[in-house]
């Protein structure tokens, strides 16, 4: 799906958003309270996905499968914009406020691996 807003460039079609059409309609953030689940293998994302998908907690999922030291559920905490990995933080900011048992999700590739984020909290 190409980005419909020429502004937003190139760098908006670099991320799949699964959780649906947020762009433009939310107003400007400086910081999100964002989880992660972070995988090192694009299987073990999809499998992550389809847990999701199928109804399961985003933070009982992170819990189980997430390979990154923050185990709370893959809570990452309240996150100011700069503070992020720049990939991360584009799609992250993207994303309407969700909770973990109805999120609204987004994806990304980094250096760090796959990562599937949801926010909860924007100011």
């Amino acid at each position: 799906m190409a980005p419909k807003n020429k502004g937003k460039g190139k760098d908006a079609s670099d991320a799949k958003d699964a959780g649906g059409g947020a762009k433009g309609k939310l107003k400007p953030a400086t910081s999100i309270n964002v989880r992660h689940i972070l995988c090192e293998k694009h299987s073990k994302k999809e499998e992550a996905l389809e847990k999701i998908r199928n109804g399961a907690k985003f933070d009982e999922v992170a819990r189980e499968m997430s390979e990154d030291k923050a185990r709370q559920g893959g809570s990452l905490g309240w996150k100011v914009r700069g503070s992020l990995m720049l990939d991360f933080e584009k799609v992250a900011y993207e994303l309407e406020p969700s909770t973990t048992g109805a999120p609204k999700i987004g994806e990304v590739k980094t250096s760090e691996g796959y990562h599937i984020i949801m926010v909860e909290g924007r100011k």
